[in-house]
């Protein structure tokens, strides 16, 4: 053992660095689930900025220092507070909030979110397509395209209202009829955040041979 370490000390460090960097600067994160859709697909490889709001040490979620505050808006990868899952949610309210939903409306503090531009398209469901309507979400100072699928029968279609309580944050997919978010896993604390997803770098059509979609790489998440 001595031997191989002596043989390959400048890989093992080469790895050991690297896992730091990928641990507690920057990351990449692949979008397995369609949750997040229209915004994120599957198949997608997102950058995520681990010093977006908090320098760790690495491998644990101990923070040393704040580096910067999460927004309504940020597309946010975190650990589920329900079972440790990496997840990729967007963050919609924050500690102090009043967040309602009455059949899919969002509201903020009380002022009802709005949503115009609606586009039906069918979207795929197992070994088949479903209808879906696409619309612009207006909310919290932020505008953002969100999908809704009529013919899912779920109750998180309302909920509250409840108030974020203090360090912690409330996330929704996207794909509101299709997410396991903070209306089934709770709030999620800031530790518990891992970064911001800032681009898309690369993406493949899981559902076409895993095809590149050149036009993806490099789209930004941000506002």
């Amino acid at each position: 053992m001595k031997g191989f370490i002596r043989a390959n000390k400048g890989f093992i460090v080469f790895m050991m660095l690297f896992g730091v960097f990928r641990t507690a600067v920057a990351d990449w994160n692949p979008i397995p689930s369609s949750s997040m859709r229209p915004n994120l697909l599957e198949g997608d490889v997102v950058f995520v900025n681990r010093l977006a709001f908090d320098l760790k040490v690495p491998l644990t979620d101990t923070i040393v220092t704040h580096m910067g505050e999460p927004q309504r808006g940020d597309v946010v990868t975190f650990s589920s507070p329900a079972d440790g899952t990496r997840l990729i949610k967007r963050l919609v309210a924050l500690p102090g909030d009043v967040v309602e939903m009455r059949n899919e409306i969002l509201s903020i503090n009380g002022r009802p979110a709005r949503y115009d531009a609606a586009e039906q398209v069918m979207e795929p469901a197992g070994e088949g397509q479903v209808p879906a309507l696409r619309l612009s979400e207006h909310a919290g100072g932020h505008a953002r395209r969100v999908q809704f699928i009529p013919q899912v029968d779920t109750p998180a279609r309302n909920f509250g209202p409840v108030t974020v309580p203090p360090g912690h944050y409330m996330m929704l997919g996207d794909n509101r009829d299709n997410s396991a978010d903070s209306r089934f896993i709770g709030f999620v604390p800031r530790n518990l955040l891992i970064g911001r997803a800032e681009r898309v770098l690369v993406s493949a059509d899981m559902l076409g041979h895993y095809a590149p979609r050149f036009e993806r790489f490099g789209m930004s998440l941000r506002d």
